[in-house]
């Protein structure tokens, strides 16, 4: 599940999305755009920091940008660097793997297939989609190409 933290990082990248290029935003105008508290959102940029996401500038004149073009920042990287796996149960993550105490047999637990499948699917949309992606969607935009890899125009797959 995204976290309160994952959901407001996302809504902090998509306004620093609608930014000019090089134009940068103070902290409590994301804030306030947000709906987001302003202190757990310094923790938040700080964390989308270190994850090369958004790039700050201190000073007159400063706040923050993000470090490359919304259309190059994956969702599933943000959602990871800000929550952590995306799989559902330990036993399931690639990234973050832990055998579960009670399970008989890894190589035949029913549910930890299922949730490989889930963390699949959440990784195959969320590794797909980009911050660009999610302005496309909030201004109208169709989201089934974004999900599929088909081009909306051709129908045809990405590469």
């Amino acid at each position: 599940m995204l976290t309160a933290k994952g959901k407001y990082a996302l809504k902090a990248l998509i306004y620093l999305s609608t930014l000019e290029p090089g134009e940068k935003a103070q902290g409590l105008a994301i804030s306030k755009a947000g709906n987001i508290p302003k202190k757990f959102l310094d923790a938040i940029l700080a964390e989308l920091r270190d994850a090369g996401v958004v790039y700050p500038k201190k000073g007159p004149g400063g706040g923050y940008m993000l470090a490359r073009a919304a259309s190059d920042i994956k969702i599933g990287h943000v959602v990871r660097a800000i929550d952590g796996p995306l799989a559902p149960i330990g036993c399931a993550s690639r990234s973050a793997y832990e055998p579960c105490g009670d399970c008989k047999s890894v190589k035949a637990c029913a549910v930890r297939f299922t949730m490989m499948k889930v963390r699949d699917a959440i990784s195959d949309v969320l590794d797909r989609m980009t911050i660009a992606d999610m302005v496309s969607i909030s201004e109208g935009g169709n989201v089934t190409p974004m999900v599929t890899g088909r081009s909306a125009a051709s129908g045809r797959k990405r590469r």
